[in-house]
């Protein structure tokens, strides 16, 4: 018999927003900086995946000019790149209709940006938990992030359900154990595919004993 779903996670990038063109600004102004060639498809693929220090060290393989990049993007504002990003419809409808019965909390590969993402979209209110690179020993595709949710909560992994678009983010569920709902990703091996967040609403009434817990 399946658990009734107590926690709903969100990742950030290719989920709650299309941050494509965002980072494909935020990579080509460090890369320009350096006086490198702008991000190929094959190097933005990685890098929207990845921790900016993953990204990082792999735009730059020669130690002497990764350390120069880590710097200098360690002392450069995301803000001017949030403008470019772009929130996935009916977000913030499904949202409210989870909350508060539901518990909801953000699981991302971003660290230092996050908080200020969901404060200029004006999201945070929404969410009991955010977990960053920054809060866990592993980023995706470790299970760390998913794992500190599930013990913050003090439920079991099949309580929750993870809403991911990636790679890494189908292995950080594999490796924890949760649940994943592919976003608009039909590639992934997940127990749901989805291509709006209208559909979260039709799998959890099939999954709770109840519309809202």
């Amino acid at each position: 018999m399946e658990e009734d779903i107590k926690v709903v996670i969100f990742d950030c990038d290719g989920v709650m927003f299309d941050s494509s063109s965002a980072n494909i600004a935020y990579y080509n102004a460090i890369l320009k900086h350096f006086g490198k060639e702008p991000l190929t498809p094959k190097q933005f693929e990685y890098v929207h995946m990845h921790t900016v220090y993953a990204a990082l060290c792999y735009l730059f393989d020669n130690e002497t000019d990764r350390k120069a990049a880590l710097s200098y993007s360690a002392n450069m504002s995301y803000e001017e790149f949030i403008k470019y990003m772009e929130m996935e419809p009916n977000l913030t409808t499904l949202l409210d209709w989870l909350r508060p019965e539901m518990k909801t909390a953000v699981a991302t590969n971003r660290s230092t940006t996050i908080g200020r993402v969901l404060t200029e979209h004006n999201i945070e209110k929404y969410f009991d938990l955010v977990v960053s690179a920054l809060d866990v020993e592993n980023p995706k595709p470790a299970p760390d992030m998913l794992i500190k949710i599930i013990d913050h909560f003090n439920i079991t992994p099949k309580q929750t359900i993870y809403i991911g678009d990636s790679q890494l983010d189908e292995e950080a569920a594999n490796a924890a154990g949760v649940p994943l709902i592919a976003y608009k990703n039909q590639s992934l091996s997940a127990d749901y595919h989805i291509n709006g967040f209208m559909e979260v609403q039709e799998i959890l009434d099939g999954r709770t004993s109840k519309h809202r817990l």
